[in-house]
């Protein structure tokens, strides 16, 4: 049998990706969510959980010994050093996994959400690049929205991601999220009727 057409998800921080995401779910797209594979890598008894207690401490973890997610994100947004070890101990485990899951889906395309796609070895793993784009000014509006930060901190997280620039140049389609669900729902219909008409094409 064909496998499933393989469609990259990327967008930067804020961007939207989890609201297109379920918008293509809700047509029955199958949908791999490395954000959600990240945070199961560190639940209790995973090895992933040790190896960052050893390379932070007892810092970034709560009084029950759970990962304190956002003490961590102020950590290592605020230390380039610090984050690219909690990458090395993650990264490796996100990408086993996805692999994993790409291979055993089905249907005539999936969507595999990877939000530094551009700077990821999983960008080998899929046939096409989908960017959601909005402007800067929006994304950290609703970065602060949603996590109450600083703008200082929304503002280095986004510089320590690939650029909007870098972001649209390995992009084959983009949906533009700055206007309304409407809006948003509307394209994400249109490709998903394209991308199910290019899964049935014969194979070159």
């Amino acid at each position: 049998m064909p496998k499933p057409l393989r469609i990259g998800l990327t967008g930067g921080i804020a961007s939207g990706k989890t609201t297109v995401a379920n918008l293509f779910a809700a047509l029955g797209v199958t949908v791999i969510d490395t954000d959600i594979i990240a945070r199961e890598v560190v639940q209790a008894g995973q090895p992933a959980l040790a190896e960052i207690r050893a390379a932070f401490g007892a810092d970034v973890f709560d009084a029950h010994g759970t990962l304190d997610r956002s003490a961590m994100r102020r950590h290592v947004f605020a230390d380039a050093a610090a984050r690219h070890r909690l990458e090395a101990i993650l990264h490796p485990k996100i990408q086993r996994e996805t692999i994993r899951r790409i291979a055993a889906a089905n249907g005539d395309y999936l969507l595999v959400v990877v939000p530094l796609l551009s700077e990821s070895l999983l960008r080998e793993h899929v046939d096409r690049i989908l960017v959601v784009d909005c402007d800067e000014d929006t994304q950290i509006r609703r970065l602060l929205a949603r996590d109450s930060g600083s703008e200082e901190q929304a503002r280095r997280i986004l510089a320590s991601q690939a650029s909007r620039e870098q972001r649209l140049a390995i992009a084959d389609d983009v949906v533009h999220n700055d206007s309304d669900v409407e809006s948003l729902s509307a394209q994400v219909s249109g490709l998903h009727d394209t991308y199910t008409a290019l899964a049935h094409l014969p194979a070159s």
